[in-house]
């Protein structure tokens, strides 16, 4: 603001994370396959950070089970065995949804009251896993409170059961 420029930073797609996991790997000289680079970028929710928190991961998978290459089998594996879905959700984010979904029937949830059953504090639900959620389409928020979205349903392969589905 006092310069009179105000920046605003977007996540990587998944192309520009698959160029970052494939640097960083060749850096810690681990041997990764094109694919196994992919898989990890895709479900590091947009954030290099978290793509070399995952590459690391894999690695120590793949060093345990004595695999000399990562490929994609490996890397979907470790993820798996990690939590880390398809799309990037870890356990809280699907237990965020759960809970939306099942818990709370689909009905309008305020944030504290989530906080409460989710056993997470407000502001980390608010700042660090309500964004992604939010951005993916798999949560929303209305004037009356967190609302899961049909594509969350799906997600978790649950099928409704009353509420305003959205």
């Amino acid at each position: 603001d006092r310069f009179g420029f105000i920046g605003q930073l977007d996540l990587y797609d998944p192309e520009e994370l698959t160029i970052i996991v494939t640097r960083s790997a060749r850096l810690l000289e681990v041997p990764l396959a094109e694919r196994a680079a992919s898989i990890i970028a895709r479900r590091s929710r947009g954030t290099p950070r978290i793509a070399n928190r995952l590459l690391r991961r894999v690695r120590v998978v793949a060093a345990v089970r004595e695999h000399a290459v990562v490929d994609d089998e490996v890397a979907t594996m470790a993820l798996d065995l990690f939590g880390v879905d398809e799309y990037g959700l870890d356990k809280i984010d699907r237990r965020i949804l759960g809970l939306l979904c099942e818990q709370f029937a689909n009905q309008p949830v305020g944030l504290t009251t989530l906080a409460h059953a989710c056993g997470e504090e407000p502001s980390t639900i608010e700042d660090a896993y309500e964004p992604f959620l939010l951005r993916e389409g798999l949560l929303i928020r209305t004037p009356r409170g967190r609302v899961a979205t049909e594509r969350a349903f799906a997600h978790l392969g649950l099928q409704p059961r009353g509420g305003g589905l959205v």
